[in-house]
């Protein structure tokens, strides 16, 4: 690869890329060895006593529907669904490879993590997916991968611009507001939340970055 051979647009974006992957990977390994040594935050029990609703309450039953969309079945079944989709209307393999790359990968990546940590969760409800270790929450990284995925796919493939804007914003809100649909319901920390943003961020951009890479460099040897 010739650097003459990028626009300066692409150039920047994969810098700031870099970049991002870089200032959050820190917070995170930061964060980490701060949940090591067993540290106690305060943003913890701010946010715990703060965002936790009544379950009757409105806020409570709305995070229990969003919740589900961040379950490792939904996300399953929703996944298989997008690849059949990108197969059938033949898109490049590349997005499929790599949308699967990216499930697979943050998937381990939170498995491995959450072995590592072995932190213990607020409260154990089993009803939603509260089980297991705590750090980092799975609905986060998964959520962040799977519709910042998705966002990248709407935004690359969707022409009509209010279509792809309102979609986008949509999907946007449901990566948002999953993760902290955990601290509403109390099962996860929200230092949880924020290592799962952050990694799930990570390796969202690691994929789109050597996805847009791969992508290019077919298009150079094609006008070539």
């Amino acid at each position: 690869m010739r650097i003459k051979d990028v626009s300066k647009a692409a150039l920047i974006t994969f810098i700031i890329g870099f970049l991002t992957i870089i200032t959050m990977m820190t917070v995170f390994v930061e964060l980490a060895e701060d949940v090591l040594e067993k540290e106690k935050f305060e943003m913890d029990h701010y946010f715990l006593n703060i965002l936790v609703f009544e379950q009757n309450s409105l806020v409570y039953q709305t995070m229990e529907f969003l919740t589900e969309a961040g379950s490792v079945l939904f996300l399953t079944i929703a996944s298989v669904l997008i690849v059949l989709f990108l197969l059938i209307t033949r898109q490049n393999k590349w997005y499929i490879i790599f949308f699967i790359i990216n499930m697979i990968g943050i998937s381990a990546f939170t498995k491995v993590l959450k072995l590592i940590f072995e932190r213990d969760r607020p409260e154990l409800i089993a009803q939603y997916d509260g089980t297991g270790f705590s750090f980092p929450s799975g609905h986060s990284t998964g959520s962040i991968a799977f519709y910042g995925f998705l966002i990248y796919l709407l935004w690359k493939k969707v022409s009509h611009g209010w279509m792809r804007s309102t979609m986008i914003i949509i999907v946007g809100l449901f990566a948002v507001l999953i993760p902290f649909s955990r601290v509403v319901l109390g099962v996860h920390y929200f230092t949880d939340i924020l290592a799962g943003i952050l990694l799930g961020l990570t390796w969202l951009i690691t994929c789109i970055i050597l996805l847009e890479y791969l992508i290019w460099r077919r298009n150079i040897k094609k006008v070539r």
